[in-house]
């Protein structure tokens, strides 16, 4: 008998809809050596004759088994997949998942070839309840390339981050030597499972392909068994399975993988639960302590290092049982960037709160400080407000009161006092927002409170059907200040709230009632639905549609509304727009779009060239997008439009010219009349496009769209052959593409390189005095690349060496500018003010450049641009070797070609930067040649080059 090659076990229970789409994507894998093995456990419905009818179907395929009584869980129904397998290797599949067509013989390859136990690929979570089609990759990080471990001590992140046991294939004959089961009675039982085949194996694979379609909904009415974390036996189970797993790392003497595992409780596990405090009830509460605190006393102490400070304060909080300080700061880690507490100064110090300050462990936990809480602009604080009381009349009249965080007390006593309530359209379509003058504003110390009389019904007016959700906000003057704040719902019971009668404009036939309803963030926001004569009249339509002459076309007409009206402003419908009606409208000469890192700055060499353009007076419409909500630092004179408006496709349909550094929208298509001149951000240390192994994992659909997306580039410039063999191969660009010119940002620094050497002075200009440099001191900017927390968040940027210390030791050598990558912020302590200067917010970092003495980076392609100042640069590489090799690799060794010191520890940085001058005078040589590998063609002419070549020649 023929032996499978791989036995995929789908598990069932009263899912008898989805079960034959599970199956079919199993039937349908490129490898044909597969079998079926479905366990049902005790389904209710008809699960497990669609079972049989799918083994009948299918013979010798698909083998169907039930359990005689349900278990509650996933464990014994894939235990007895395990024993019911005949397949050399297993894999797991629920029913309401699907596999990816080449995930078996994906995995089956990668296990052959390199003899492994476990083969483990990346998971996709596909949102079926979001309308855009969302996706997210299940930590992508982690399967960035193929890479085969001895053991799981290689790659402790494997173990703490992915537990699933669904993307992995597992050669059956280890399963049952090793003796591995899933636990049985009890829920997340991947993790333990997991956890135990990962230690037990000898040699594990991953490979970064897609194997796994997790579907997910959102708004399921019946939650998962994970998500139901207002249970608290949900919580006993999960704090169970971590008690194993710790014992299982233990007996191995695993005490790294242990901690890493600690770490990722406090910023994940524990912070699911968190944030679902609010809604719970004292004695939740009370037991969800004990169950936690219990466990933390376990937790190794290092852990509370690598959290941010909001997950450090709420471990903390939650140990003393301070709800009065944790409930806020819960919202606050859930509302990311939300103040919530009024704080506490001690001798110079912030703290979260003014409890517990007699320990000095709190003292650590609960500084705040290097926040700049204190120092911030007020109004651009997102100050926490809660709601205290809510009542409605039953009709379309609704009170409420609520109180807002006044930090410090920095909203004086005696400042004049103002505010509205706006209720706001998420999709801003029509009218947007309707408010309330708030009739009671009270100065209450910690709080500002406030309550208004909100006449719903007669006032707010939404169009019906389009702009169905509505978020509610106040706005508050106080002083100077303006403050917005969202209204968090708190403590305060809605469940017997009365939906607000509305009167829609569009039709009052499909809705005519807000419905108060909690956000996921625990915000306050309405809900357009329909109560009463409007659902029966609803009926009634439906009802007379159904009968009479005209029933079919009034069907036909009304789904053709109601779709248009609810498709109005999506993605989908914009980019059908721009396709089928601005594309037809003539290009206009003359129009040029431009954008630099997808509108969020006025910079880079986009912004050169335009100014080049101005400079020669060519004449030329400009259109500059921006993203955010208001556009900061664009040029007054040019017409700007906000990124994905109506405004915008239409401006890149009819523009005669493209110029960007980054990508307009990859869904829109070039028209024959239009020229893209790509500029790009900066040569390349890391691999691009189709030499990154997670393009090559896009499959070919996905690589053919990418494929798509710069074959749209008429023109790329580039500022050295290494240019061209890395960006331009890495995005398969033809040689005649390939612009020599340099790039135009970097003309002002070649200028400002011949005046130093004409003059033989160095002429630091008025962005000096602006930021108060002491003109006696040494100018270092320090400009890392871009920064992502584990899961791949976008976070602040921590830094990898004490500021404190550099200021302490070199502050009165060297003034320190921080420049971090546009899309990560940082906070400096208020001991280093004049030492060290955050100048982040200044979205042009050429002026920078040319004022800083030297460049300390790691990574950042700034390097390459700095260069072309002959001044000296230090390399603070402290993870270079996860760098090079565990993201997505390099194209040469940095060490090797660094024109300055690489240090790969802080006390080596700053002794590096106290030897600054002999750094400079030892890698003179070094920095030519670096110069002359990666910046030939810098030679301070391009954006004059651009000009002429496409905007004089032609007469524009």
């Amino acid at each position: 008998m023929h032996v499978p090659d791989v036995s995929v076990v789908v598990i069932v229970y009263n899912d008898a809809e989805r079960l034959p789409t599970a199956v079919q994507s199993v039937l349908d894998q490129t490898l044909h050596g597969v079998e079926v093995v479905i366990v049902d456990d005790c389904s209710k419905d008809r699960s497990f004759e669609v079972a049989q009818g799918l083994e009948a179907a299918h013979p010798g395929r698909v083998r169907a088994f039930r359990l005689p009584q349900n278990s509650g869980g996933c464990g014994a129904p894939r235990n007895h997949g395990i024993q019911q397998a005949t397949g050399t290797y297993v894999m797991f599949l629920d029913s309401d998942d699907v596999l990816e067509r080449n995930a078996c013989r994906n995995m089956l390859e990668a296990a052959e070839r390199t003899g492994s136990d476990l083969v483990s690929g990346m998971c996709v979570r596909v949102h079926l309840d979001n309308r855009w089609g969302k996706t997210t990759e299940w930590y992508p990080w982690i399967y960035s390339r193929t890479r085969t471990l001895e053991s799981i001590t290689e790659y402790p992140d494997l173990l703490v981050y992915d537990t699933l046991s669904t993307n992995k294939c597992y050669r059956r004959a280890f399963l049952l030597e090793q003796g591995l089961e899933f636990p049985v009675g009890i829920h997340y039982e991947d993790l333990l499972f997991s956890a135990q085949a990962y230690v037990a194996a000898s040699r594990i694979t991953l490979i970064p392909n897609h194997v796994y379609f997790w579907n997910v909904v959102e708004k399921a009415a019946a939650k998962s068994i994970s998500n139901r974390r207002h249970e608290i036996a949900n919580f006993v189970h999960r704090m169970e399975i971590h008690r194993r797993v710790d014992e299982l790392l233990e007996s191995k003497g695993h005490d790294e993988i242990k901690s890493a595992k600690d770490t990722k409780f406090l910023k994940h596990d524990l912070v699911l639960h968190l944030r679902d405090l609010h809604l719970v009830d004292d004695d939740y509460r009370q037991e969800f302590a004990r169950l936690a605190n219990g466990y933390l006393e376990g937790i190794d102490p290092a852990a509370y290092d690598h959290v941010n400070h909001l997950q450090a304060i709420c471990a903390y909080l939650l140990g003393k049982e301070d709800w009065e300080n944790l409930i806020p700061a819960a919202e606050s880690m859930t509302n990311r960037g939300r103040l919530t507490s009024a704080l506490a100064e001690r001798d110079g110090r912030i703290y979260w709160c003014g409890e517990h300050l007699d320990d000095a462990e709190a003292r650590r936990i609960l500084d705040v400080t290097e926040q700049g809480l204190h120092t911030a602009p007020l109004g651009s604080l997102a100050l926490g407000n809660r709601l205290t009381s809510y009542e409605d009349d039953g009709r379309g009249t609704v009170t409420m009161s609520g109180a807002v965080v006044n930090p410090l007390g920095r909203i004086a006593a005696d400042a004049p006092l103002k505010a509205e309530l706006e209720f706001r359209a998420r999709r801003q379509i029509g009218v947007k927002s309707f408010s309330f003058p708030v009739e009671t504003l009270v100065h209450a110390g910690d709080t500002i409170e406030w309550t208004v009389k909100a006449d719903v019904g007669r006032t707010v007016r939404p169009l019906g059907i389009i702009d169905a959700v509505w978020d509610v906000r106040l706005k508050l003057t106080a002083g100077g200040a303006r403050i917005t704040t969202r209204v968090a719902v708190g403590g305060v019971d809605l469940e017997e709230a009365a939906a607000l009668r509305v009167r829609p404009r569009l039709t009052r036939l499909v809705s005519d009632r807000f419905e108060p309803e909690i956000t996921k963030k625990g915000n306050l926001s309405y809900v357009l639905t329909a109560e009463g004569a409007a659902a029966v009249r609803t009926q009634s339509l439906i009802n007379n549609a159904m009968h009479g002459r005209a029933a079919g076309l009034v069907k036909r007409s009304l789904k053709k509304a109601l779709k248009t009206k609810r498709n109005i402003g999506s993605g989908e419908q914009k980019v059908k727009a721009y396709h089928e009606v601005f594309s037809k409208l003539p290009v206009k000469k003359g129009l040029v779009v431009f954008e630099s890192h997808m509108g969020k700055q006025f910079s880079d060499s986009p912004k050169a060239i335009y100014e080049e353009m101005v400079r020669q007076g060519v004449p030329f419409e400009a259109v500059w997008s921006y993203a955010g909500a208001k556009p900061t630092g664009f040029p007054k004179e040019a017409t700007l439009v906000k990124r994905w408006s109506w405004q915008y496709l239409r401006a890149l349909a009819q523009a005669e010219f493209w110029i960007d550094n980054q990508g307009f929208p990859l869904a829109l298509a070039k028209r024959p009349g239009t020229t893209y001149i790509q500029t790009w951000h900066g040569s390349a240390l890391k691999r691009m496009g189709f030499h990154e192994p997670r393009t090559k994992a896009l499959g070919q659909d996905g690589q053919a769209k990418f494929q798509k997306a710069v074959d749209r580039f008429d023109h790329f410039l580039i500022r050295s052959e290494h240019d061209a063999r890395t960006l331009a191969k890495g995005f398969r660009l033809r040689d005649e593409v390939l612009l020599r010119t340099g790039y135009p940002r970097n003309d002002a620094l070649v200028a400002a390189h011949r005046a130093e050497t004409d003059s033989g002075e160095r002429v630091r200009g008025p962005l000096a005095a602006d930021l108060g440099i002491d003109p006696e001191k040494k100018v270092l900017l320090y400009a890392p690349t871009f920064r992502a927390a584990a899961d791949g968040s976008v976070e602040g940027f921590e830094f990898p060496f004490d500021v404190e210390e550099f200021a302490e030791q070199l502050g009165d050598r060297f003034t320190l500018l921080v420049r971090t990558h546009y899309l990560n912020s940082v906070t400096l302590p208020p001991s280093v003010a004049g030492r060290v200067i955050d100048v982040s917010k200044h979205h042009d970092i050429t002026p920078l450049l040319a004022l800083a003495d030297g460049l300390i980076t790691d990574y950042s392609s700034v390097m390459f641009d700095y260069a072309v100042l002959d001044r000296p640069m230090l390399f603070f590489a402290y993870d270079y070797e996860a760098y090079a090799t565990d993201i997505r690799g390099t194209y040469f060794d940095l060490k090797e070609k660094a024109p300055g010191p690489v240090v790969a520890t802080a006390d080596e940085l700053l002794q590096a930067i106290a030897a600054f001058e002999e750094a400079d005078a030892k890698y003179a040589d070094a920095r030519q040649r670096f110069l002359a590998e990666f910046g030939e063609y810098d030679r301070g002419d391009a954006a004059r080059q651009i000009v002429e070549k496409f905007f004089k020649e032609s007469g524009k």
